[in-house]
């Protein structure tokens, strides 16, 4: 066989070393401001401080705005959860000062 078309998998590959995963799935949800940014920045520290004591504890993988147009924080936006099912990465997005107050919307589309 030719040099570069061998279709046999490493024993070094991810693939081949699955069983050193997280073992976890990851959800997406996705975030909307439904209130004047007025009323959301008044709840911005209490969030921010919500998402990284989650991110430091491993279940919060990333989040962020999904909009480059402008520094500040007032479109839609991201979480990615750690989670084992989709309910409880729901209730880890819902139990977020955001949510609980209204200020914002969340949708984890399954």
């Amino acid at each position: 066989m030719k040099s570069g078309t061998d279709r046999s998998t490493p024993s070094n590959s991810p693939v081949m070393n699955a069983d050193k995963f997280l073992k976890k799935t990851f959800h997406v949800v996705f975030t909307r401001p439904v209130a004047p940014w007025e009323e959301i920045a008044k709840v911005i520290p209490e969030h921010l401080a919500y998402q990284v004591d989650f991110e430091r504890c491993g279940i919060i993988f990333g989040a962020g705005l999904l909009s480059a147009e402008s520094a500040e924080p007032r479109g839609h936006g991201m979480v990615i959860i750690r989670a084992s099912s989709f309910e409880k990465a729901k209730a880890i997005a819902d139990a977020d000062p955001t949510y609980k107050t209204g200020v914002k919307a969340s949708a984890a589309p399954r």
